[in-house]
């Protein structure tokens, strides 16, 4: 049996930034900043502020903590975890107006605010 003869498939060629080793634009360029979300000190408190938000995550993690959810109800719940893209709020033992829940997914989209005692 002959093998068919494989398709040549098209190879796309970028265009060399304006630095001479071709590995993208310069970090000073004002392409760069753009692409980048704006100065290097905005992205800088936004890593903070990132690190610090994580840093509360862990703390909670296990504790007793009280969510403010939409509609002004409020739930309690021993916090578990968050997911990577914040969409969600792992809880145990979630006690709500109709009863507990052993287990629970909180969206984060729903929750207004939560606390939990250090």
């Amino acid at each position: 049996a002959a093998m068919p003869v494989p398709v040549p498939a098209g190879v796309l060629r970028l265009p060399r930034g304006p630095e001479g080793s071709s590995r993208g634009f310069s970090p000073t360029s004002p392409r760069f900043q753009a692409l980048q979300g704006g100065d290097v000190a905005a992205q800088g408190v936004r890593a903070a502020l990132r690190q610090r938000y994580l840093r509360g995550l862990a703390a909670a993690r296990g504790r007793p903590t009280r969510f403010c959810l939409r509609e002004g109800v409020w739930v309690d719940a021993v916090f578990g975890a968050a997911d990577v893209d914040a969409v969600a709020f792992q809880v145990d033992a979630l006690r709500t107006p109709l009863g507990v829940q052993a287990a629970a997914l909180l969206r984060c989209a729903d929750v207004l605010a939560y606390s939990f005692l250090l």
